[in-house]
């Protein structure tokens, strides 16, 4: 039985995750669209206000104190997303059909550039940015051709690099110190690592519902506060699904509520270098998942806060359920 404790833990921890917006300055005007005032639509085929959904960001004003909708009609838009204005939904017509797709590899980008600000599919500098009924795609791994590059940024003896197919391809990437991040039923994709790569460890609060992520090593690997819930987690390749840094906070934590995890042959549920707090609850696993707990890696880091895995109520498809998993909560 879950106690009165940990129903503490895990409702404060959606009464942050859920924190209404702050104000982000005076309201000003927006364009319209003629459809319905109170959104912009972006359509592909030109019958909406915008055909791009850069076009639509680019259109709105830097601040808002209340949400402005950015409504996007069923297509393709091979796009990679800049988002550096607070307080926007992103609203698609249907998430199988409203696709948002590129193609990075993060070990390409880096190459050329200082920092991840344009790594991913969706890159997000803003805050209480709200997803709903669209899919992110980062389709490197999936179209992948081998082929070299150079690599003037690398320090070893060569600077030639040959690209990997499971290599870090993100299709969500948060960075400038962005928050209050909320994703409903969506879907997250890559063939490779850190596909979902929501990262603040000081003030990251992060929330997903309904949503699908697939990927390899570490795919879902929040840094802060998070809450999944109700979400299937598909691994490709790699040693990790799930993945934490807590070390801003030794409150911080990733909870996973009513979670499905499945994918190759022997996966692995997940792993952690830095600080972290993994909570499940009502998780299921399936049958083919390896015999591993959730694990540290070896690391130089220091971790101070010990092993906090918790679970509660998980089971694995089938029946025989590992030991590692048992009740555990604090």
């Amino acid at each position: 039985m879950i106690t009165r404790k940990s129903h503490t833990i895990l409702f404060s921890l959606i009464g942050l995750i859920l924190m209404p917006p702050s104000a982000c300055g005076r309201v000003a005007s927006v364009h319209h669209s003629k459809f319905d005032p109170s959104k912009i639509i972006v359509a592909a085929d030109g019958s909406g206000d915008y055909k791009t959904i850069q076009g639509a960001i680019n259109s709105l004003p830097d601040s808002s104190a209340s949400p402005r909708m950015i409504f996007i009609k069923k297509g393709t838009y091979s796009e990679k997303l800049y988002i550096e204005k607070n307080n926007i939904i992103f609203q698609g017509e249907d998430r199988e059909k409203t696709i948002i797709i590129a193609s990075i590899a993060r070990d390409e980008w880096r190459c050329g550039h200082k920092d991840d600000w344009g790594v991913a599919t969706m890159n997000i500098g803003a805050n209480d940015i709200t997803l709903r009924d669209i899919t992110i795609t980062n389709n490197f791994g999936f179209d992948y051709t081998e082929r070299k590059i150079w690599c003037e940024t690398d320090t070893s003896s060569s600077r030639e690099k040959v690209l990997r197919k499971d290599g870090h391809q993100m299709a969500l990437r948060t960075m400038n110190m962005a928050t209050r991040l909320k994703a409903v039923n969506c879907r997250f994709r890559s063939f490779g690592g850190d596909t979902v790569s929501p990262w603040e460890i000081y003030n990251g609060m992060w929330y997903f519902k309904d949503c699908i992520m697939e990927g390899g090593v570490d795919f879902y690997c929040p840094r802060g506060w998070a809450w999944a819930e109700n979400c299937e987690f598909i691994s490709h390749t790699g040693p990790a699904a799930i993945w934490h840094d807590g070390s801003g906070s030794k409150d911080s934590k990733t909870v996973l509520v009513n979670c499905r995890f499945k994918g190759y042959d022997g996966f692995l549920l997940g792993r952690y270098h830095r600080e972290a707090q993994f909570y499940l609850i009502n998780c299921l696993f399936a049958k083919n998942m390896k015999d591993t707990p959730i694990y540290r890696v070896p690391t130089n880091n220091i971790i101070n806060w010990g092993d906090r895995i918790y679970y509660y109520n998980c089971h694995r498809e089938g029946g025989n359920d590992f030991s590692w998993y048992k009740n555990n909560l604090p």
